[in-house]
C-alpha cells in the first residue's frame, strides 16, 4: 500500500504539539461558521492559516495578535464555512456533460427536440451529437420518447441522448443502424432495449444496453479528456466544491488525474472509486489502494460495483413490481454470488467498496453480499458503502447499522424524482424511501452527494433539498415526506464532515479545525441566519482549497 498521507499526518501532530504561533495567512473579519469533530457547529472571527492548514480559528481580538506579517484576507463581514464536498459524483461525466448538448431545463418533448436541433446546427464538424438530461416524466409523455422523433430534427448523422439518470439513452435511427440492432438483437443481461409493436428498437436502450450504442461512440482523444477535466474543476470551483467522490472511473483517468495532481493543476481533492472489479481494477490494484496523492488531492483506495438501475427508467430492482408497470421488477445486474464475489475481491486487496442500489430488491442483495463477505473474510472496518440507498424495506434499514455501512445519499434526488416516485412505487414503500433521517437516527453516516451531472453539481441545492424537501419554488408546501428532512446542520456535516469520513479524510478535511486543511468558502449571505428558501440561492464568491485560492466570483 503507497501511503503519502503520512506526511500530512505528521503535519498535523505537529501543529498540535506546539503552540500555534506562525501562519502565512490571516483571515480577519468574517462570520465563520464550522462544526467540530463532534459535529456541534461553532462560530468564529477569524482565522489563522499556515502552509495551507489551519492553524487556529477565534475572536479577532485573539488572533490579530499573533498574525504577524501573514498576508490578510479581509472577509468585510461576508460568511465563511468549511469547503463543501460531493460523496458521490462523476467529475469526468461533468466536463463531458458542460461540452454537451443539455436537456435538463427541457420541459416537453417539443423543447427537447428542438435542443438538440440548435445543438447540431451549431456543432456540424462533431461526427456524433451527444447529449444528456432528457426525462420524459417531467415532458408528461407517459411513455419514452422515439427514434423517429428524433429523426425528425437530426438524420444525417448518429444522436446518443443520456437520460438525467445516466441509467437510460435514446439514440436515433443512424446510431441504431450504426450498431447493428435490429429486431432479432436479445436485451443484455442486465440491460433493455425498448421495443414497438413489431418488436423493432423503438429507439431508449437501459442501462446495460446502452452500451449496445456507445460502444460505436469514438473514445475521447487525450486533448479532449484534458478539455473536460479543466471544465470539471472550474465549475466545481465556481459552486464551492473542494472535493469529490469521482464513483466509477477507468485507469486512464485515474492517469489523467495523476499528471494534474503532479502539476498542481488539481483545483479539488478527489477521492476515487474505480469502476469495478475487471482488467483496470487488476491494473491498479498491483501495488494496493493510493493514498494523499499530490499532496492530499487524489486517494484511489475504493471500488464503485453496480447492483440496478434507475427508478425514472424503471431499471432500479424492485421486491414487488412496480406500481405503474405491473409486469415490471426493473433490473439486477448482477446474480448474487457473482456481486458477492466482485466485493470479496475487492476487499480482500484492502479497498472500501460502494455499491450502487436503488430498488430495495437492489439494496437487499447488496446487504446480503457484504454480509457474507465479513463472515468469510472480514473487511467491515473498511467504511464500505451503499451509493444512493434510495429505496430500502423498512426492516432492512438496521442492517446498515448492524454492517457498519455508510449510506451515500443525494439529496437532490428526492426533490427531483418526487414528480414520478409515489407512481413507481405507492405509497406504502415510500416509508423506506429517501429515508435521511431514518438512518441518521439509528446512527448510520450519511454522507451527502449530488450524482452530478445527473443532477447539478451546486451543494446548496443539496443542503436545501436536505433541509426542505421542496423544489425550488417551495412545493410541495411543508415539504414532500417532511419527517425524513434534516436540519442544516445536520445537512452540513452531511456534505463535510460526514463526507471526509466517507473518503477516510475526517482526521484531516470537512471541518476547520487546527490542524486540519484550510478548504473553505466565503459567500454571499448567513445561510444560518436567513429563510431555509433561501438557501439554494447561495453564491460562492471565493472559493479555497489548502488556503489557496482557486475561484474568485467575478475573476474571470
Amino acid at each position: 500500500m503507497i501511503v503519502l498521507r503520512r506526511v500530512c499526518v505528521f503535519a498535523v501532530a505537529a501543529l498540535l504539539a506546539v503552540p500555534a504561533v506562525a501562519a502565512d495567512l490571516f483571515v480577519d473579519h468574517v462570520n465563520g461558521y464550522t462544526l467540530d469533530s463532534a459535529g456541534k457547529l461553532q462560530r468564529f472571527e477569524a482565522m489563522l492559516v499556515e502552509q495551507g492548514r489551519v492553524v487556529a480559528t477565534g475572536s479577532h481580538a485573539d488572533l490579530a495578535q499573533r498574525s504577524g506579517g501573514a498576508q490578510v484576507l479581509d472577509g468585510k463581514g461576508r460568511t465563511l464555512i468549511p469547503g463543501l464536498i460531493d460523496a458521490h459524483g462523476h467529475v469526468m461525466g461533468l466536463g463531458i456533460a458542460l461540452r454537451q448538448a443539455d436537456l435538463t431545463a427541457t420541459k416537453s418533448l417539443a423543447d427537447a427536440l428542438a435542443a438538440v436541433k440548435t445543438y447540431a446546427a451549431a456543432h456540424v464538424d462533431m461526427a456524433w451529437v451527444e447529449g444528456r438530461g432528457w426525462n420524459q416524466a417531467i415532458w408528461k409523455l407517459g411513455r419514452f420518447p422515439t427514434a423517429r422523433e428524433l429523426d425528425g430534427v437530426v438524420a444525417d448523422r448518429p444522436v446518443w441522448l443520456e437520460r438525467v439518470d445516466g441509467h437510460a439513452g435514446w439514440a436515433n435511427s443512424a446510431a441504431i443502424k450504426l450498431a447493428g440492432i435490429d429486431a432479432n438483437t436479445k436485451d443484455p443481461a442486465g440491460g433493455r432495449i425498448e421495443r414497438d409493436a413489431a418488436g423493432k428498437p423503438s429507439g431508449v436502450f437501459v442501462d446495460a444496453a446502452m452500451e449496445l450504442i456507445t460502444a460505436k461512440i469514438p473514445a475521447m482523444t487525450a486533448a479532449e479528456a484534458e478539455k473536460a477535466l479543466d471544465a470539471a474543476l472550474a465549475e466545481m470551483a465556481k459552486n464551492g466544491l473542494t472535493g469529490a467522490h469521482d464513483a466509477g472511473i477507468d485507469a486512464d483517468t485515474v492517469a489523467l488525474f495523476k499528471r494534474y495532481a503532479d502539476a498542481h493543476k488539481l483545483s479539488a481533492r478527489i477521492y476515487a472509486l474505480i469502476g469495478g472489479t475487471g482488467k483496470d481494477f487488476d491494473r491498479l490494484a498491483v501495488d494496493g489502494p493510493l493514498t494523499g496523492y499530490g499532496g492530499g488531492f487524489l486517494d484511489v483506495r475504493a471500488v464503485k460495483l453496480y447492483a440496478d438501475g434507475a427508478l425514472g427508467s424503471r431499471g432500479a430492482a424492485l421486491l414487488a413490481p412496480y406500481s405503474d408497470d405491473a409486469h415490471n421488477k426493473g433490473l439486477l445486474f448482477h446474480k448474487p454470488d457473482e456481486l458477492t464475489a466482485m466485493i470479496a475481491k475487492a476487499i480482500g486487496k484492502g479497498y472500501q467498496v460502494g455499491v450502487h442500489a436503488i430498488g430495495d430488491a437492489a439494496n437487499r442483495e447488496v446487504l446480503d453480499s457484504f454480509a457474507a463477505v465479513y463472515k468469510t473474510q472480514g473487511g467491515k472496518d473498511l467504511r464500505n458503502r451503499i451509493e444512493h440507498a434510495q429505496i430500502v424495506a423498512p426492516e432492512d434499514i438496521p442492517r446498515f447499522r448492524e454492517l457498519n455501512l455508510i449510506a451515500s445519499m443525494q439529496p437532490t434526488h428526492a426533490t427531483s424524482d418526487m414528480n414520478m416516485a409515489e407512481d413507481r412505487l405507492g405509497k406504502q414503500r415510500m416509508q423506506g424511501a429517501y429515508a435521511w433521517r431514518t438512518f441518521l437516527r439509528q446512527g448510520t453516516v450519511v454522507a451527502g452527494g449530488s450524482d452530478f451531472p445527473v443532477e447539478s453539481p451546486n451543494p446548496f441545492y443539496g443542503l436545501y433539498s436536505a433541509v426542505t424537501r421542496q423544489d425550488h419554488d417551495g412545493r410541495p408546501p411543508g415539504g414532500w415526506y417532511p419527517q425524513q428532512a434534516l436540519t442544516l446542520t445536520e445537512a452540513l456535516r452531511a456534505f463535510t464532515l460526514d463526507a471526509a469520513y466517507a473518503g477516510h479524510a475526517e482526521k484531516t478535511l470537512g471541518t476547520l479545525e487546527p490542524g486540519k486543511c484550510a478548504d473553505f468558502l466565503l459567500i454571499d449571505r448567513d445561510i444560518f441566519a436567513g429563510k431555509p428558501a433561501q438557501i439554494w440561492s447561495t453564491v460562492v464568491l471565493e472559493t479555497w482549497v489548502g488556503g489557496r485560492r482557486v475561484y474568485a466570483r467575478g475573476a474571470d
